[in-house]
């Protein structure tokens, strides 16, 4: 309270105006219209901390997922054989930014079991793959030390296994386009493999569309006489695009170079522009918050011309009256930022349980992973979000008050007072 009494007196009559007023009824209900509108810009502001956060956490949950099985980089030859990839390889190591590299070999096939069902084959050098991906600690049954070269395993994933019913040492046929030639016409090559592992990356498209192989048995099973390239892990995969340019100018050879965000590029591009709408739609809820603060400060004027007018003939001048329903929308809108800004920062940082609560509550659940990519609500909050959200609701709050506050430094005492 101390305080208070030494601040100025615009400050001082402008916060005894954000309070219920005892006098009236009508005071009463210009600060209920203020709690409508302190309520309004804190709910405008926690839903929009709220919904940037989940679509930041589904952003990242996708890209972590994807990251799993997907490299940072992929280099690779037009013709889809890379005869010299050591030399590749050793000439990408020398960029500072590059931490691993290890060859590869894809390509697409068809398992053939009740039914076809089309899968992306990659083969690999098990003892290579953990440095520039994650999918070796994606193995839920088996492993991938068991890709043996001429002994023709496979690694699938969990819901491939399952929509195949395939279990470890089961057999699979793999059926390549590149066909033989035999007297009834070009037949497809066909090829037996056992499943000796099952990984989950967590991310469906790859779970159910990826199987891996060793890189000797993948390049005798699509008839190749070298990887098809190489495959590159940087130290910052969000500068990956960058490096891949970098590595462009300096790689010999007539090379083709594609970074993880191309290789999901419509999904990325999606995401970045309902982010950019849900943000343009959510701010309307902050505008209209705003609005109703104006109304609010408008009624107030009016309600206290008198009060007005008695400061004037004190000596106040029309730029102290305007400070002083400044100073009160000012805090209004300020008290309804914070609040909203507490409220969507608790709530953003549990949605997880608060989803998983609910899902468990109406045994329901929000995402079917055989729809989405993922099948939990993630949530990652960015605090330049939260003070871009809280600055920009602070910023609409203040240009609220000009209006009313103009309105009021115009008001004549002699005219307020003339029905008092």
């Amino acid at each position: 309270m101390n305080f208070i009494k030494n601040l100025p007196y615009e400050w001082q009559i402008g916060l005894r105006y954000t309070r219920a007023g005892r006098r009236s009824g009508r005071n009463s209900f210009i600060s209920f219209i203020s709690l409508i509108s302190m309520a309004g810009i804190g709910l405008g502001v926690a839903a929009l901390i709220i919904v940037l956060s989940v679509m930041n956490g589904f952003q990242k949950e996708v890209r972590d997922r994807m990251l799993s099985v997907v490299a940072h980089i992929e280099v690779f030859d037009a013709d889809q054989s890379l005869s010299n990839w050591q030399e590749t390889a050793r000439e990408a190591l020398l960029n500072p930014h590059v931490k691993a590299a290890a060859p590869y070999v894809e390509g697409q096939a068809l398992i053939l079991s009740d039914s076809m069902r089309g899968v992306m084959v990659r083969g690999i050098l098990p003892a290579e793959e953990p440095s520039v991906s994650d999918v070796v600690s994606k193995v839920r049954q088996g492993s991938f030390s068991s890709l043996v070269s001429g002994e023709f395993n496979v690694v699938i994933g969990k819901d491939l296994a399952e929509a195949l019913g395939a279990k470890l040492g089961d057999k699979i046929t793999l059926a390549v386009p590149q066909g033989q030639v035999t007297p009834a016409g070009v037949t497809p090559r066909l090829k037996s493999f056992t499943v000796t592992g099952i990984f989950e990356a967590g991310h469906y498209e790859y779970d159910i569309g990826v199987v891996y192989i060793q890189m000797d048995d993948a390049e005798k099973l699509f008839r190749l006489s070298a990887p098809t390239g190489v495959r590159l892990r940087v130290d910052d995969l969000l500068r990956a695009p960058e490096i891949a340019r970098e590595l462009a100018a300096t790689l010999t050879g007539n090379l083709l170079l594609r970074d993880w965000s191309q290789q999901n590029r419509n999904y990325f591009a999606a995401v970045k522009t309902e982010k950019r709408m849900m943000f343009i739609i959510l701010t309307l809820i902050i505008a209209v918050a705003a609005f109703n603060l104006v109304s609010t400060l408008v009624m107030t004027v009016r309600d206290k011309q008198a009060d007005i007018a008695i400061l004037r003939t004190l000596g106040a001048t029309p730029s102290s009256v305007m400070k002083i329903f400044m100073v009160q929308g000012s805090m209004v809108g300020t008290l309804g930022t914070l609040l909203g800004v507490g409220f969507g920062v608790i709530v953003a940082l549990n949605i997880p349980a608060i989803v998983g609560f609910m899902e468990h509550l109406f045994g329901i659940q929000f995402l079917d992973k055989n729809v989405y990519f993922i099948s939990s609500v993630p949530s990652d909050l960015h605090w330049n979000d939260v003070t871009y959200i809280g600055a920009m609701a602070l910023l609409f709050s203040l240009l609220s008050t000009i209006y009313p506050s103009y309105r009021a430094s115009g008001v004549k005492p002699a005219e307020a007072l003339r029905y008092e």
